[in-house]
């Protein structure tokens, strides 16, 4: 038992002495410390997506454009189930910029499409300012 003994004592004084030996304070060259150091590679993310500017006002998919404020008029009493002679006006398909040129009541609206330069009238709501949070561009 004492060979045992003196063997494991002979062995711990090698390997401090092994490790008390200057110079060794580097690791060895198969061993990397980056792993454990190195911060990780940020998480990729999205871009940020902003939205497109709207026009703002605008005439909106299922608006009504009428060539005259007669038409507008004639198309309202169709609405309405009284006899009245055609109306000249479209349904507008896509949001159409537009500048208002006037207001004849709450129902009439006179506006100029700004990308075809047509003048018509609408009864269409159109506020005096944008809805709040709205990413807002001059139809003009």
């Amino acid at each position: 038992m004492q060979f045992s003994s003196a063997w494991r004592l002979a062995l711990a004084v090698a390997l401090l002495a092994l490790a008390a030996q200057p110079g060794r304070a580097d690791p060895p060259s198969n061993v990397t410390l980056g792993g454990m150091l190195a911060k990780p590679p940020p998480k990729p993310q999205m871009p940020d997506a902003h939205a497109p500017p709207v026009p703002w006002p605008r005439l909106d998919p299922g608006a009504v454009l009428c060539r005259s404020e007669a038409d507008l008029l004639r198309r309202a009493e169709a609405m309405r189930g009284e006899q009245a002679g055609p109306a000249d006006c479209h349904v507008i398909n896509v949001p159409a910029g537009i500048q208002i040129v006037q207001r004849s009541g709450p129902g009439r609206t006179e506006v100029k499409v700004s990308s075809s330069n047509e003048t018509g009238w609408t009864d269409a709501w159109l506020p005096a300012t944008p809805p709040p949070g709205a990413n807002v561009s001059n139809a003009h």
